[in-house]
């Protein structure tokens, strides 16, 4: 049975083996100190923290998380540590400065198995920013657990200044800084989930900002999903993900709220979902029938909560995110520490000479590996049980996405209908693990987008790939064709317009579906004059709009202006670019969400290197996306690497087609 405990409150520890799991809500920092039979840690060496996330005895964390799983083996400590306690901060310079602004941190202390052993709620904190959750200490041979909640202002300096330890103001820096990077790397979580009155977004919004990391593969923070986001998760070279939210619908995550609603008085131009009605509660989701004794209830689709069956679906997917992300943390957590084990027994065997002789050091190392065996062994099988849940779950989720949601070989593109209204988010990909190759998250977007997109048609980071270079570009374009035919699919009628700029006309097999269907507003542009003329009309677009915006005066926009939300597709980036245009498109990236123009960049960055840094912030502004499966997506809170997998019609398939005739029909009136 658990005991909750509180502030002052200890209790007993059966187990030497087990885990402290921290639930906080948002990303915080989690850590460790060893201490000696007087409370003093003695250096640097016995602190555990992301720069240093392993110490005889505990692992930690290696960045920021909403959530964390600390290892322990306190049989394996030190025999001078006599108290361990567990710390945890708010990341400087990321959000809260202060506790009090944030839900109140949730740990507990659990066996392998999961089995809780003690669990505590930090409560009555307010400036503090840093705090001693929990202390695991030495009594009498035995351990126990006292439940702290010691919080200080100063953060991690005044902390470990506390707790004796003399360069503490170096290590917090040092700490702040690994952590910082760790940041640096990840993808934003999904949105949070908000009521429908707050869906809309006011067009006078900024641009993306720091909540918003841009996602690459060296991770420039510019916020993934859960994902998130799902995913999101870690633009440029690499993000969750989008925010698999690790909060699920949660995450997060991050960042990203859509902004405030803009109602007819401003006189705004509002590219956002029309708010539904929120007088009358939602109907309840779908309940399972009750399960066998002994049997998992089984999964139902639309499940979570939301007003509707499309949000419900949309939180739901992110909490499939969460729970794979969870379970294969756990699982690797397992395997790390079995493996740390097993090398510290054979150590301990094989440093005593008289172990060498008469098999003895065979007899140590066979027995080393049972109980690695045996451990790993266990891990595997709750992650399998895990797994089996989720593929089940799955299996019932993926046939009742919406079209928005849904691959493109769902039978719901079969009898798609134009839409009459913005969906909450778009599919674009799906995201897995090495853990669970056949088990595969929606990639799920929120909408309006907050971020252009860059398709990565280069080689740098895709070397395990067998296309060659024009094998990629072509993919890449592809890719590009299917997420737009997507957007104009999930659009009501004449609310969602896309431009193409292809100087050489190098796309033209793969623009062919958007070209026979007319869906475009124009042919493609080709040549610098092309180049040049899309550029201007849409910077054009953007300086209007914003002008407008801030003044107040939406309504003095020109009769001509076309009020839709934009896309601009751009291929085999820079050809055909000269100086002018190249700073036209990053103002294009930097300017336009927030006013309804967004970017989809076809390009391998090396093409651009002569540029060299005056586009670094290009890259770090957009998501990155590959044409094929590439694990560059990485999510803020365990900081699992994502495999990425775009969304593309199968081969043969006429969805696409069929689709694009339907938005070409239901456009032109609009065109009229």
């Amino acid at each position: 049975m658990t005991a909750e405990l509180v502030r002052g409150q200890n209790h007993p520890l059966s187990q030497v083996r087990l885990e402290v799991r921290v639930s906080a809500g948002r990303p915080v920092v989690a850590g460790a100190t060893l201490s000696d039979e007087q409370g003093t840690v003695r250096g640097a060496e016995w602190v555990a923290h992301p720069g240093a996330p392993t110490l005889p005895g505990l692992e930690v964390s290696k960045q920021a998380a909403a959530d964390h799983r600390l290892a322990f083996d306190l049989d394996a400590l030190p025999g001078t540590v006599h108290r361990v306690s567990v710390l945890l901060a708010l990341p400087a310079g990321a959000g809260p400065v202060r506790f009090g602004a944030v839900a109140a941190p949730f740990v507990a202390v659990t066996g392998l198995d999961g089995s809780e052993v003690a669990s505590y709620t930090i409560t009555g904190l307010d400036t503090e920013s840093a705090v001693v959750a929990l202390e695991l200490y030495r009594r009498q041979g035995a351990w126990k657990v006292r439940a702290v909640g010691q919080g200080y202002a100063g953060g991690l300096a005044e902390l470990l200044t506390d707790q004796g330890l003399p360069e503490a103001r170096r290590l917090a820096d040092s700490i702040n800084e690994a952590v910082a990077q760790g940041l640096a790397r990840s993808v934003p979580a999904p949105s949070p989930r908000t009521p429908d009155t707050d869906r809309s977004r006011h067009a006078a919004a900024s641009a993306p900002g720091p909540d918003q990391p841009y996602a690459g593969p060296q991770g420039a923070s510019g916020t993934v999903p859960p994902l998130q986001t799902p995913y999101d998760t870690p633009g440029g070279q690499g993000a969750a993900v989008p925010q698999p939210g690790y909060q699920g619908g949660t995450a997060q995550p991050d960042p990203s709220a859509v902004g405030q609603p803009s109602g007819p008085a401003t006189g705004s131009v509002d590219y956002s979902h029309p708010g539904r009605r929120t007088s009358a509660p939602p109907t309840p989701p779908p309940t399972a029938p009750p399960a066998p004794p002994g049997q998992a209830a089984r999964p139902v689709a639309g499940d979570a909560t939301g007003w509707s069956m499309e949000e419900r679906l949309y939180n739901q997917v992110w909490g499939m995110f969460e729970d794979l992300a969870r379970t294969t943390a756990a699982y690797r957590s397992a395997v790390d520490f079995a493996d740390s084990r097993m090398e510290q027994e054979l150590d301990k065997a094989l440093s005593d000479p008289r172990s060498r002789i008469g098999g003895q050091s065979d007899a140590a190392r066979e027995a080393a590996q049972a109980k690695h065996a045996d451990l790993v062994d266990q891990a595997r099988a709750a992650l399998d049980r895990d797994l089996a849940q989720l593929a089940a779950e799955a299996d019932v989720v993926e046939p009742a996405l919406p079209a928005a949601y849904a691959r493109w070989d769902n039978p719901v593109w079969h009898g798609y209908r134009v839409p009459m209204e913005i969906p909450m988010a778009v599919r674009l990909g799906d995201l897995h693990l090495p853990e669970s190759e056949e088990l595969s998250i929606p990639m799920l977007v929120r909408l309006p987008l907050e971020r252009g997109l860059w398709i990565d048609s280069g080689r740098a980071t895709l070397e395990d790939s067998l296309a060659d270079s024009d094998e990629l570009r072509r993919l890449a374009m592809d890719t590009a064709v299917a997420n737009a035919a997507r957007l104009l699919a999930v659009y009501p009628a004449g609310e969602f317009t896309v431009h193409v700029i292809d100087p050489a006309g190098s796309a033209a097999s793969s623009l062919a579906p958007l070209v026979r269907s007319g869906v475009l507003d124009g042919p493609p542009a080709a040549g610098a004059t092309g180049v040049a003329d899309v550029l201007t009309r849409l910077t054009q677009r953007v300086d209007l709009v914003q002008m407008a915006v801030r003044g107040g005066a939406a309504d003095s926009l020109p009769p001509g202006l076309d009020t839709a939300e934009q896309l601009l597709i751009v291929n085999d980036f820079p050809h055909g670019f000269d100086d002018r245009a190249v700073t036209q498109l990053r103002y294009l990236a930097d300017e336009g969400p927030a006013v309804g123009v967004h970017l989809m960049l076809v390009a391998d960055r090396e093409d651009a290197a002569g540029y060299g840094p005056l586009l670094d912030p290009l890259w770090r502004g957009l998501l990155r996306l590959t044409p094929v499966p590439d694990d560059h997506l990485a999510d803020p809170w365990v900081g699992h690497a994502w495999t990425y997998e775009p969304a593309l019609v199968p081969p043969g398939s006429q969805v696409l087609q069929q689709v694009l005739s339907q938005v070409a029909e239901a456009r032109r009136p609009w065109n009229r």
